[in-house]
């Protein structure tokens, strides 16, 4: 079964509806073409039907049917926290991030982020910087790194850390990729933290999604009249944080 969950993802390129679709219609597959089916990705993956699938995704809206991954699976047995932020990252945002990773080292936790510009990437880099494992959630195919500038960093988390996405092979993203990729992350963080963000943005995005799944809400606090999504989500009750101390403070 887990093959043809793997044809299927392929066929329709990781689409959650298309795939639910062929297999409430019992869409017929050939035994041949499932003989050869994983020499057609490069990557190692898992299914819904796998033991090591995460749990924390098995119970979000359309959980992925095939996960695509290269690097440290285990790393998904960790406890994870999300670093996310604006792509167009300030000064103070970049300084924030870096001493909040660096921060970091001193507890137990993997850290999650997208691989975007700005805040994304900056927290992936520092945590290799400081050998904290990191996670890198693509809303690409798991060939596919974008932005290409991130190249370096995308095989260095291959080989420190671990990369997962959804789609498979080189498929190039979407925009709406990318905002269905953001439910991963906030599902598999026990907390998020918020850098930097604007009032309706994709990291916004992504808090909605850690709200729906009761996930705590950490912010940098911003300077007043900036339109700080921080600000305002402190505002409406998430936690207030200057340090990685008061992150993870309660939660060890």
């Amino acid at each position: 079964m887990r093959r043809i969950l793997l044809y299927f993802s392929l066929k329709y390129q990781g689409d959650y509806s298309q795939i639910f679709q062929a297999i409430q219609n019992k869409e017929k597959v050939d035994p041949s073409d499932l003989e050869q089916i994983e020499q057609r990705i490069q990557c190692n993956y898992l299914t819904l039907l796998d033991k090591d699938y995460p749990e924390s995704l098995k119970h979000i809206y359309n959980p992925p049917w095939v996960i695509y991954y290269y690097g440290d699976l285990s790393l998904l047995n960790t406890k994870m926290v999300a670093m996310i932020g604006t792509r167009q990252a300030s000064e103070y945002g970049k300084r924030m991030c870096e001493k909040i990773v660096a921060e970091s080292k001193s507890y137990p936790y993997s850290i999650v982020s997208g691989l975007a510009y700005g805040i994304d990437s900056i927290a992936h880099q520092q945590a290799i910087n400081h050998q904290i494992k990191t996670i890198a959630v693509l809303g690409s195919g798991i060939d596919y790194c974008y932005p290409k500038a991130h190249l370096q960093l995308y095989e260095a988390i291959k080989e420190k850390g671990l990369i997962l996405s959804e789609y498979p092979n080189r498929l190039p993203p979407q925009k709406n990729y990318f905002l269905v990729r953001n439910r991963l992350i906030a599902a598999l963080s026990e907390q998020v933290v918020v850098i930097e963000a604007n009032y309706k943005s994709g990291t916004m995005n992504t808090v909605a999604y850690a709200l729906e799944y009761g996930k705590d809400i950490c912010c940098v606090p911003h300077m007043a009249n900036q339109k700080s999504g921080c600000n305002l989500l402190i505002k409406q009750g998430a936690k207030l944080v200057e340090c990685a101390k008061d992150i993870f403070e309660n939660n060890l």
